[in-house]
């Protein structure tokens, strides 16, 4: 089993910044991919930025060049730097991993998500 935990969110003004965590934990051989999701009230769940193993990043446009997505592979960690943040940021945002486990088995394993709410 491979667990995911995220970290990070909460209330923040317009034109402010947040720092989102994700620790994975367990039996992992490899993570072949990190992501973070989102999903706003009424909306489904869409990308937002994906790392992988080998640093190829890709972003939303909607967030790029605000939104800095970034890992630490000796951790098991990836991170999601929010900045200028908008009231449309509004979501809860999960991470995604994808990989291997042992004993040599695929997984692609979610958080439970953490509310961001941008908002004055």
């Amino acid at each position: 089993q491979v667990q995911v935990a995220e970290s990070g969110g909460g209330l923040v003004q317009p034109g402010g910044s947040l720092r989102l965590s994700c620790a994975a934990s367990g039996s992992i051989l490899s993570i072949n991919a990190m992501g973070w999701y989102r999903q706003a009230p009424g909306k489904v769940r869409a990308l937002v930025a994906q790392i992988t193993s080998g640093g190829s990043t890709n972003y939303a446009d909607s967030v790029r060049g605000r939104f800095t997505i970034s890992r630490d592979n000796a951790k098991n960690m990836v991170y999601l730097q929010m900045n200028s943040l908008k009231p449309e940021d509004t979501a809860v945002y999960s991470c995604n991993l994808r990989g291997y486990r042992r004993p040599y088995v695929p997984y692609d394993s979610w958080g439970q998500g953490t509310q961001v709410t941008v908002s004055s």
